[in-house]
């Protein structure tokens, strides 16, 4: 009779066992997108799109994801028009579609990314460690997120417009600037850019003292190209 309890008792601890397995989230083995934990440190200065890079390829190995390929969502631009030397965020990151590390869907696409049904918000826009950035009623406030790129994801024109990319990733200093969106999806007012996820506003700067006021800390996104 024990013994027909004791193998009753495994039996039920395996289908137990299961369950448990079951119940475990993606992780970041299946992780495709991520905002940054932290910035490297230097404000504006990313040690430029291969830098970014490899700042992302870092935090995703750290976590569990390395065995991706993994991009920085930045844009650059050119010196003067016409100019060819520019990159636009939204070809620098794959086909889609990208998950967090709980394995929300943020988007299927590239265009699903830049369009309305995005599903990038408050609630997904996790780190690498599936935690939860502070938005803007949290303090401190680090709701503002590196892109350098206009709603379309692509680069701003560099003779029509001013630094928008903190001089292509390069700069830590309090000249130049960089355009942010908003990954929380809030602003002062509910408006398209003030609730934008990729182009909001551009900062004070670039070092980690001008980019802090208006409610960043350096942070940016990274997605798996492949």
């Amino acid at each position: 009779m024990q013994k027909v309890v004791r193998i009753a008792g495994l039996a039920m601890a395996g289908v137990v066992g299961m369950g448990g397995c079951a119940s475990i989230p993606p992780g970041p083995r299946e992780m495709t997108f991520f905002v940054t934990s932290a910035g490297p440190g230097k404000g504006g200065d990313l040690g430029g799109l291969e830098g970014a890079d490899r700042y992302c390829q870092s935090l995703a190995t750290a976590a569990g994801g390395g065995t991706r390929i993994w991009r920085a969502y930045l844009s650059t631009q050119g010196a003067t028009l016409p100019d060819t030397n520019f990159v636009n965020a939204r070809d620098r990151i794959g086909m889609g579609p990208w998950q967090n590390a709980k394995g929300e869907v943020i988007a299927r696409s590239v265009d699903d990314l830049h369009s309305p049904s995005s599903n990038l918000t408050k609630l997904t826009a996790l780190d690498e460690k599936g935690q939860a950035v502070n938005g803007r009623t949290e303090k401190p406030n680090k709701h503002d997120i590196l892109t350098g790129s206009r709603p379309d994801g692509t680069a701003f024109p560099g003779a029509q417009f001013p630094d928008m990319t903190c001089g292509n990733w390069t700069r830590s200093g309090s000249d130049g600037s960089a355009m942010t969106g908003h990954f929380d999806r809030a602003g002062p007012l509910n408006a398209p850019w003030a609730v934008s996820w990729n182009s909001s506003h551009p900062t004070l700067g670039c070092s980690m003292e001008k980019i802090r006021p208006t409610g960043g800390d350096g942070l940016f996104y990274c997605f798996a190209e492949k």
